[in-house]
């Protein structure tokens, strides 16, 4: 069908692996006449990729959902993603919401649509989990200077606390060829980065039988790509041979980051995680040993069920005590049909609040201690095209926000630029060379 003249407005809740699969999910309804525009602009199709990782997760994606019918009664309202695979019932409560799609038929949206007017009823386009099998390559362009590329969908892992498993299936990928092929796509749109993204890019050929690293040494040799920046990857799967790769590489970019979760053997072995803290204490000290520069982030839940105050205590030092450099702490959230569910105690969510805010405080100090190891640097930044046109700002490979002076032609482009000094909204101040 001919949509030319019609509108689509998109809006991404959650994780990269689902702005990059939003990003496509645009472009497959641009080639059918759409013109895309701004979630707060009046569309004929609004179209909502949520989230449910968490339950702030599901009530952010219900107050879009219903932005979108206060916007434009009469538009249609789609809605996709980990909480439409999960919740669907929940969703179709809400008045106006014409078609929920699930984890499987994401890519075929644009081809729900009809004649775009509003259902009667909703259209609810949802299978089984463990139906979920299909992979559709994804990647961002336009939105950034980088592009986040999906190499891996789903997980194994089961982790007490976790339903990505249930919202998108069991862990399988696209051939090294075909992924390295989107790679080639993206850098021949003017991309400089790449963001390889995923729910567990470290298991990556377990359905092609491939390996990770196999992936990164392909991308390497990819023409004109400048960066590759590897995305969260498991502690377990991230092997030696692949920080000694990265260390080598002129491309892949000092910067890794390690989904933790907690700094307790006790607690990681309620979660059912695949290490104990030992081996993230390995991984880190490898990186700093090969690439001492490195950026690495880490993912932390506070107050799931069964962290005693000792165990948190016990967490908490381990983690101060590691050469880490940003902590993403979330307190934990009860998912409906987790195991966590069976556990005790149950942590109460003032604790979790506040046991989140003891981490958050501690990442801000080990971040500015980060920021302040390299002031008086010369380092290589990626500038992102800004909005204010005030001031410019940009990432080094190690993942330093920098902002200098604007000057348009430096937008898309990697500058030599000195790290000066960090400023009151934490950004560090650089000087061009």
């Amino acid at each position: 069908m001919d949509y030319r003249g019609r509108k689509a407005a998109f809006y991404t809740l959650g994780c990269k692996l689902n702005f990059s699969e939003t990003s496509s999910i645009a472009r497959c309804f641009e080639e059918q006449g759409f013109e895309r525009v701004e979630f707060h602009d009046r569309a004929d199709v609004y179209v909502i990729n949520s989230c449910s990782v968490t339950a702030e997760g599901d009530k952010k994606s219900r107050n879009i959902i219903r932005q979108a019918i206060r916007k434009n009664p009469g538009a249609m309202v789609v809605v996709t993603g980990c909480y439409a695979q999960l919740a669907a019932e929940k969703i179709k409560a809400i008045d106006g919401v014409d078609l929920i799609v699930g984890s499987e038929d994401k890519l075929r949206i644009h081809e729900m649509l009809g004649d775009l007017q509003k259902k009667a009823e909703t259209e609810v386009h949802v299978g089984q989990s463990k139906k979920i099998k299909s992979y559709f390559h994804a990647f961002s362009f336009g939105d950034r200077t980088r592009s986040f590329l999906k190499v891996q969908d789903g997980c194994d892992y089961f982790c007490t606390y976790c339903t990505i498993p249930f919202a998108r299936g069991r862990s399988r990928n696209d051939s090294i060829s075909n992924t390295v092929a989107k790679a080639r796509e993206v850098v021949e749109r003017g991309t400089l980065e790449i963001i390889l993204t995923g729910v567990n890019i470290g298991d990556f050929g377990k359905s092609t039988d491939e390996t990770f690293l196999d992936l990164l040494k392909a991308l390497e040799e990819v023409e004109g790509l400048q960066r590759i920046r590897i995305s969260s990857v498991e502690p377990n799967l991230l092997t030696d041979e692949i920080i000694e790769f990265a260390a080598r590489s002129s491309r892949i970019a000092p910067h890794f980051h390690l989904p933790l979760q907690s700094g307790s053997n006790e607690v990681l072995k309620l979660m059912k995680r695949k290490y104990r803290r030992e081996v993230f204490a390995e991984r880190v000290c490898k990186i700093k040993q090969e690439l001492p520069e490195a950026f690495i982030g880490v993912d932390l839940i506070a107050g799931t069920n069964g962290e005693t105050a000792e165990y948190f205590a016990d967490s908490y030092q381990f983690i101060a005590d590691m050469d880490v450099s940003q902590l993403h702490a979330f307190p934990y959230s009860e998912r409906p049909g987790t195991r966590a569910l069976e556990l005790t105690p149950v942590v109460p969510v003032d604790e979790r609040k506040l046991r989140t805010q003891q981490l958050i405080h501690l990442s801000d100090r080990k971040l500015r201690h980060f920021y302040e190891t390299h002031l008086g640097t010369i380092q290589d930044v990626l500038f992102e095209d800004p909005k204010n046109k005030k001031s410019i700002s940009g990432f080094t490979g190690n993942y330093i926000r920098v902002e200098t002076e604007y000057h348009p032609e430096l937008a898309n482009k990697i500058r030599k630029v000195k790290l000066e000094s960090i400023q009151p909204d934490g950004h560090v101040r650089g000087i061009l060379v």
